[in-house]
């Protein structure tokens, strides 16, 4: 099963007793503040889960799958999620 947000609030609205509006409103908040880190190239930490970094990946060749054109692609920036060692336990058992 997948977690979603309007699973996450419903978790949250259930688990605090808080109503569901507050509730979408702090995960809301939470996820601006995350993307907005993220945006600006900080890494958000969260202790004993993990940590979400932006890294720089260069320009590389590709090809057009369909047309098997050789292409240039553009250097990016990608997320990419490091978790920690008491998640990794905890799912490795």
């Amino acid at each position: 099963m997948t977690v979603t947000r309007d699973s996450i609030i419903e978790i949250v609205s259930g688990e605090t007793g808080i109503p569901k509006s507050r509730s979408l409103e702090i995960v809301e908040t939470l996820i601006e503040i995350i993307k907005k880190a993220l945006e600006s190239g900080d890494d958000v930490l969260f202790s004993g889960f993990g940590k979400f970094c932006v890294r720089a990946k260069k320009g590389r060749k590709g090809r057009n799958p369909y047309t098997g054109e050789d292409l240039m692609l553009a250097p990016r920036r990608v997320v990419i999620f490091k978790w920690s060692r008491k998640l990794r336990q905890k799912i490795n058992g």
